[in-house]
């Protein structure tokens, strides 16, 4: 699979049980890196190695059945060589739910991690060890594969993923004495992995889970069933984004969460009334200035 910017992907047709993630891995490298053939291999062996991580480890206590695994998808970027087995890059992570009673899947978390940093050999072995901090790569997907239990749980239940949120937590708390970046608050920006969890656990951001929980189980759940009532629902959910917006401007999550929902919410609101549509893209404005055009379209 050849892509314009990049090139490279070693995509592996893996059958393996697993437990609560349905995780689909791949491994893609800049074009103006050069890449020889032991690399090449031990990308092969990397993206095998993710895969298992995140399908063979037994995240919760949960009992899944192999239709209720979570979807989800990593892409690991790789942009440099930093030193001897050594890489920096990005990490594109997203993750869906199916609406009930439809076909239909919804995203939950869209995120793109550009503080990727780990080092990785034909021989390594990456293996979660709760409350150790063993490696920068194994508690990168960690953190990921828990924020994405969160989420889901989330979407399911009011505020259900708070355990979930909470050991992603711990994971970055055992990653601060870690030289690699994405893990502290004090890095530029405030849009790594410290604030990702800790703005949705802050009493700031509850207006937010408030607004995941009605959005999904009030909205998208129903709209396959009652299309009005479900779009109401989700436009009754955005609303809930008031707060948080005054207070927290900008803000990594409820940028996120739009950013992930936008497509959705134009499919949405073609058929809505004028009064509706210009309610919900002045607050999706407000919530993602960078992406005003976009919303616009709702309008036209």
């Amino acid at each position: 699979m050849i892509k314009s910017l990049l090139i490279t992907v070693f995509l592996l047709p893996v059958f393996v049980s697993s437990q609560e993630l349905n995780c689909q891995v791949s491994i893609v490298t800049d074009a103006k890196l050069e890449v020889n053939s032991v690399e090449k291999e031990v990308f092969e062996t990397l993206e095998q190695t993710v895969y298992e991580l995140m399908n063979n480890t037994q995240w919760t206590k949960d009992v899944f059945a192999i239709e209720e695994r979570i979807n989800c998808n990593l892409q690991i970027q790789i942009k440099s060589k930093l030193a001897q087995n050594t890489y920096s890059g990005s990490l594109q992570v997203q993750s869906t739910r199916p609406a009930f009673n439809s076909s239909y899947n919804t995203t939950l978390f869209n995120f793109m991690d550009q503080d990727l940093q780990f080092s990785f050999s034909r021989n390594s072995m990456l293996i979660y060890a709760p409350n150790q901090y063993r490696d920068n790569l194994t508690s990168v997907l960690a953190f990921y594969a828990y924020f994405i239990l969160g989420m889901d749980y989330d979407s399911f239940s009011l505020k259900g993923g708070t355990k979930y949120f909470n050991e992603a937590q711990q994971i970055v708390m055992l990653a601060q004495s870690s030289s690699s970046p994405g893990w502290k608050s004090k890095e530029a920006g405030k849009r790594n992995r410290f604030w990702l969890v800790d703005n949705v656990l802050h009493q700031l951001f509850e207006p937010l889970r408030d607004c995941f929980y009605q959005y999904h189980r009030k909205g998208i759940d129903v709209l396959f069933e009652n299309k009005e009532t479900g779009r109401q629902a989700i436009y009754n959910a955005i609303n809930l984004l008031s707060t948080v917006i005054r207070n927290r401007p900008n803000s990594i999550n409820t940028q996120s969460f739009v950013q992930a929902k936008s497509n959705e919410l134009k499919n949405l609101s073609i058929d809505a009334d004028k009064n509706s549509k210009t309610k919900i893209v002045n607050l999706l404005k407000r919530i993602d200035p960078a992406n005003s055009s976009k919303y616009q379209e709702i309008l036209n």
